[in-house]
């Protein structure tokens, strides 16, 4: 028998926030958690969250783990890969797989943070290898380095969705669509366009009919619906894909906490069936407390405020500590973080259990652009979601969030410098940087940048619309690091594409050979052009083009074509090099034999 003053059932954001708030106060706390490894969805999450920075704004998920982990002190006792099996009256019990034995526990307070389980759809071959939830795609790409398919038919363009299909896109694979079956897309704006600029097409009114493949998947069919979300015959498109990712939802876990007698209510608008909870996460059971996606599924940030309420409620029960102002204080957090049109759902769904209160946050957009000709940033966040690294991170105070977290930025371009620090800690990716004119003929880009290969500075790159399309060439002029690895690139563009350019492809490095004889590539040669060699003479000198076996004949005119082509010059232009002999290979041998018979 295990003895216990908190029992914390689930290692999550939810419950390691808890169990912090809980042990800080000296509650003895011992945290079961089925993982592998403590931090639940956290530790697969790879993009940055929104919020404020007391909540790990603009810090990866995977990293705000191990900031959580490092928090927990002597007091707390972790079991990994362990089930609770079963909540009774006077004991739980846990199932340790490790050791493959069942313990029993007694805990004076029990916090119930076991999460979500992802919810699936019906459709013809559901069962063939290749079918995944999205959670699962996440697990087996981020937390153990393995990527599932190369070609994947997103369904469903919630955030998970919208996130996964960008982290796909991070590990080089190929999202052939995203599927919504309703007339709009679900989750945030600004995760829609980091997908969108890659060229993914979203299909809006349409959802899986049939996966194809006879041991695996091999395609897939999807089909348009009608109002009524009813398949319109006729209207079947397929896709070539090795893998189908399901993202249509989560379904709060809520079995152990119907064991515990905890009252069970339907609220869809939280997820289906959740736990009654008062404002303290207090259930109707009186020593078990609920908090994060049990409760009704959200963002992670309103679970780790909900598990510092309820292990700070358990905490002042335990110890008779006075904890209301604190309290007090995460229950206001939550209130704003909720005050946006993202999260009247929740409130709808919460409004069952307590009164709900709402603020005011600002719902106008910046129109203001700034002055032409001076590098400055571009915001293009035009939903209200609770968010706002851009303002706190800005050295001259020149953003500003007003009212609340959910209001739209603003920049004051008369303090702003054109750091670009907003640039590489919003989380949205939706800040861009723009200079007309800055110099004769083309404009400059700024783009945030989370994908490899990091192209070089002088690189030619391919330039992207908003929607992914092809606008240009573009040439990097400066590539900035950053540590958290939301990177700035500098790009040169054609005058008038400042406004469009968005995005960029790294062209293939493959070896694409001009001189077949001396194995010179394209690449090579774009390269010494752009340091300074600017005539066939001098890239003859420096490559060795044309001095092979055939003398120039296969590749003279291909080099004088990409020297016309990258100088902006007509071939009569440019110089055509000099012609010498022996016009074939010729061996020293036979001269030296010809010679000898000349005498």
């Amino acid at each position: 028998m295990v003895r216990t003053q908190l029992l914390v059932v689930g290692g999550g954001p939810a419950g390691l926030c808890g169990a912090i708030e809980a042990s800080k106060r000296g509650v003895e706390t011992l945290i079961v958690d089925e993982g592998v490894e403590l931090g639940g969805q956290l530790v697969k999450q790879t993009h940055k969250f929104f919020g404020h920075e007391g909540f790990y704004a603009s810090v990866r998920g995977f990293e705000i783990a191990k900031k959580l982990k490092d928090q927990l002190n002597e007091h707390v006792k972790i079991m990994l890969q362990t089930t609770v099996t079963g909540i009774y009256e006077d004991v739980v019990v846990l199932y340790d797989r490790q050791n493959d034995v069942t313990l029993e526990v007694q805990a004076d307070y029990i916090l119930l943070a076991t999460g979500a389980s992802e919810r699936f759809i019906q459709f013809e071959n559901n069962d063939l290898p290749g079918v995944y939830g999205a959670g699962a795609v996440q697990t087996l790409m981020n937390q153990f380095m393995v990527l599932p398919g190369k070609r994947f038919l997103m369904v469903g363009s919630g955030n998970i969705g919208l996130i996964v299909s960008y982290q796909l896109l991070q590990a080089g694979a190929e999202v052939a669509a995203i599927v919504e079956i309703a007339d709009k897309v679900g989750g945030y704006d600004v995760h829609l366009r980091k997908v969108k600029r890659f060229g993914v097409p979203i299909l809006l009114r349409h959802t899986i009919k049939k996966a194809l493949g006879e041991e695996r998947v091999t395609g897939a069919v999807v089909v348009q619906v009608d109002e009524n979300f009813q398949p319109i015959e006729g209207t079947e498109k397929e896709f070539a894909v090795d893998a189908i990712c399901i993202a249509t939802g989560l379904v709060p876990s809520v079995e152990l906490a119907a064991m515990a007698n905890v009252k069970i209510e339907y609220v869809p608008e939280l997820g289906g069936f959740v736990p009654y909870r008062d404002q303290n996460m207090r259930t109707n059971v009186e020593n078990i407390f609920i908090a994060g996606d049990l409760a009704g599924i959200e963002e992670a940030t309103t679970a780790m405020i909900e598990g510092r309420i309820a292990g700070l409620t358990i905490a002042q029960s335990i110890t008779r500590m006075d904890l209301s102002k604190e309290i007090e204080s995460l229950q206001s957090e939550l209130v704003e973080f909720r005050a946006g049109p993202f999260s009247e759902k929740v409130r709808k769904g919460l409004s069952r259990f307590f009164p709900q209160r709402l603020v005011e946050y600002s719902r106008e957009p910046q129109t203001d652009t700034g002055p032409i000709g001076k590098l400055r940033p571009i915001i293009e966040c035009y939903e209200n979601i609770p968010c706002n690294p851009c303002q706190t991170s800005c050295p001259t105070g020149a953003i500003e969030v007003p009212k609340n977290i959910n209001s739209l930025p603003r920049i004051d371009y008369e303090k702003c410098t054109g750091c670009g620090i907003c640039v590489s800690k919003c989380p949205g990716l939706a800040i861009f940087m723009v200079q007309e004119n800055v110099e004769l003929g083309f404009d400059l880009v700024v783009v945030p940048y989370e994908m490899l290969p990091l192209p070089e500075k002088g690189e030619r790159v391919v330039a992207l619309d908003r929607d992914g399309k092809q606008l240009c060439e573009a040439q990097v002029v400066k590539v900035v690091r950053f540590p958290h690895m939301t990177n700035l690139v500098h790009l040169r563009v054609p005058a008038g594409l400042a406004a469009q350019v968005r995005n960029f492809r790294v062209k293939e490095r493959e070896n694409v050979f001009v001189c077949k004889c001396e194995e010179v590539t394209l690449e090579e040669i774009e390269k010494a052009i752009d340091l300074g060699f600017t005539d066939y003479e001098e890239l003859r000198r420096y490559l060795r083009v044309g001095m092979g076996m055939c003398g120039g004949r296969t590749c003279r005119a291909s080099v004088l074509s990409i020297l016309s082509r990258r100088l902006g010059k007509s071939p009569e232009e440019l110089l055509k090099g000099h012609f010498r002999p022996p016009v074939m290979p010729t061996k020293f041998e036979s001269i030296l034999r010809g010679e000898s018979n000349e005498d």
